[in-house]
């Protein structure tokens, strides 16, 4: 039996990927290391609102939250 892993946020991964965005460029906007926002972008941890609000404002101002923080794990 074939087994699909599961992504978390595969849409917020995908538009990082689009246009460049690294987790560091992540980690230095919210003022954490690259180490947390690897841990958050892997579900051991999560986003709080304010962080999630402050990464789309400032990198995907024309997306919504509930779109670049879909997480498919959930399903």
């Amino acid at each position: 039996m074939l087994t699909i892993k599961k992504n978390k946020y595969p849409n917020l991964r995908a538009e990082m990927s689009r246009i460049g965005i690294k987790q560091i460029d992540i980690a230095k906007l919210l003022g954490v290391g690259e180490a947390t926002i690897s841990n958050k972008m892997k579900g051991k941890s999560k986003f709080d609102i304010n962080e999630a609000f402050l990464i789309k404002k400032t990198f995907f101002p024309n997306l919504s939250l509930d779109y670049l923080f879909y997480d498919d794990t959930d399903n």
